[in-house]
């Protein structure tokens, strides 16, 4: 078994976290930290709009995948945490639009937070997706 960091040069670098790590075996597994409305320059998108901020999060993950050459329905468990107060409807809205029709959507949960690493950051998505190295 083999396990691969990466942090794709697209997204933001912080050495507190990465932001996919991969897990090698006859199927390969992707797990993607974190994903909040960072661009790779470190600006945050979309501040008092969660659909901006989702949209940008959909973004992150869609970078984070192809850095492990897999897509959004490689994805099998999506974490969603989404600040108290916050309507999630935006969020959803974005996530239909990124996943499209595809068949097979992800688990998911959804938590209601009272907060992220900053106070400007509306949800957060991370996700774990498998690619079946025998179908690739």
């Amino acid at each position: 078994m083999s396990i691969t960091y990466l942090n794709p040069e697209n997204l933001h670098k912080n050495p507190a976290f990465s932001q996919v790590v991969i897990t090698e075996n006859n199927a390969k597994t992707i797990y993607i930290g974190g994903q909040n409305a960072v661009t790779s320059s470190g600006d945050i998108v979309g501040k008092k709009d969660i659909g901006k901020q989702a949209t940008q999060v959909f973004k992150n993950l869609e970078i984070a995948l192809a850095a492990a050459s897999a897509h959004f329905e490689s994805i099998i468990k999506w974490n969603v945490y989404i600040v108290q107060g916050q309507s999630p409807q935006a969020a959803f809205e974005a996530f239909q639009r990124a996943w499209g029709n595809h068949p097979n959507p992800p688990l998911v949960t959804v938590l209601f937070v009272s907060g992220l690493a900053n106070p400007d950051f509306l949800l957060e998505i991370d996700a774990i997706a498998v690619i079946d190295e025998n179908n690739d």
